[in-house]
């Protein structure tokens, strides 16, 4: 039990003095660069399904 408990001490210790946090700007730059880049691969994927369907759909007509 003093091993986790040692750990848990360690642990917020750890979280208070030795981490650094961003500051709110950091942080909005870095979640709007994250919008950004999940839009931009949303967009990506979403070319790419529209683009197979309609190769896959022209393969299938093919042979009809």
């Amino acid at each position: 039990m003093d091993k986790l408990t040692k750990y848990f001490r360690d642990t917020v210790e750890e979280m208070r003095y030795k981490t650094t946090w961003p500051t709110f700007d950091e942080l909005q730059k870095s979640a709007g660069l994250v919008l950004i880049g999940s839009l931009v691969f949303a967009a990506v994927v979403g070319v790419m399904d529209v683009t197979f369907e309609s190769l896959l759909k022209a393969f299938y007509n093919s042979f009809r």
